[in-house]
């Protein structure tokens, strides 16, 4: 019996594709989540699982790094984004960086069942589109290679100096020390090879699918 793992922050459409991947699944086991923290719990919690649903636009996303996040956490497990997203070039990257497939929220009940059913078989599937386009360029991909060296912990501090936030702050916000959180920078640093936060978050922001999703922090001593 399979389990898979839904993560959109829409009820609406959790429903919907629930539904849709049940009438293809049936006794399929789901287990949902509305952000990418609840999606972490929820695959540390089922290790079994056998596949991930995952949009690429909810609260804890920021452009490519969840995904990339979430498949050096569970390399094991596929991920297949459904997104409204579905420009071929967005639909590429997220091949690129680990998807196993790519389901336009778009697609009727029958694409997704023939999606799934391939996937589950172990190949990708992306529409054609996806493949019409140039692959993502190199520099793009070694920054998805250099985040996911990274921490989960190190990874949500990151993701919070991209969104702004002071060590103080992010210190308060995780309930640890403010040292602990320097501590966390400095790693942060060295392991994509930068000098400061600015350069980490513009770094980070190569995966972005919007030049607007980039927040550049303050500077800090």
């Amino acid at each position: 019996m399979p389990t898979l793992l839904i993560a959109d922050d829409h009820p609406l459409f959790r429903e919907a594709l629930r539904g849709a991947v049940q009438r293809v699944i049936p006794g399929v086991q789901l287990f949902e989540a509305d952000s990418v923290e609840a999606l972490y719990q929820l695959a540390d919690q089922h290790t079994d699982a056998d596949l991930v649903l995952m949009d690429l636009n909810m609260p804890g996303a920021q452009g490519f790094n969840a995904l990339v996040h979430m498949r050096a956490l569970h390399p094991q497990l596929p991920v297949v984004v459904v997104s409204a997203r579905e420009e071929p070039t967005v639909m590429r990257r997220a091949l690129d960086h680990g998807a196993f497939g790519f389901i336009p929220k778009s697609a009727d009940s029958d694409t997704i069942g023939h999606a799934l059913e391939t996937i589950l078989d172990g190949e990708t599937w992306a529409p054609p589109e996806a493949h019409n386009v140039p692959p993502t360029g190199r520099e793009e991909r070694e920054v998805g290679q250099r985040l996911r060296e990274l921490t989960p912990q190190q990874f949500r501090v990151l993701q919070m100096l991209g969104a702004g936030r002071l060590n103080k702050q992010i210190a308060y916000d995780l309930n640890v020390s403010e040292a602990t959180i320097k501590a966390h920078v400095t790693a942060i640093l060295r392991k994509l090879g930068v000098t400061n936060r600015t350069q980490a978050v513009l770094m980070a922001g190569k995966l972005a699918i919007d030049d607007e999703q980039i927040v550049l922090p303050p500077e800090e001593d």
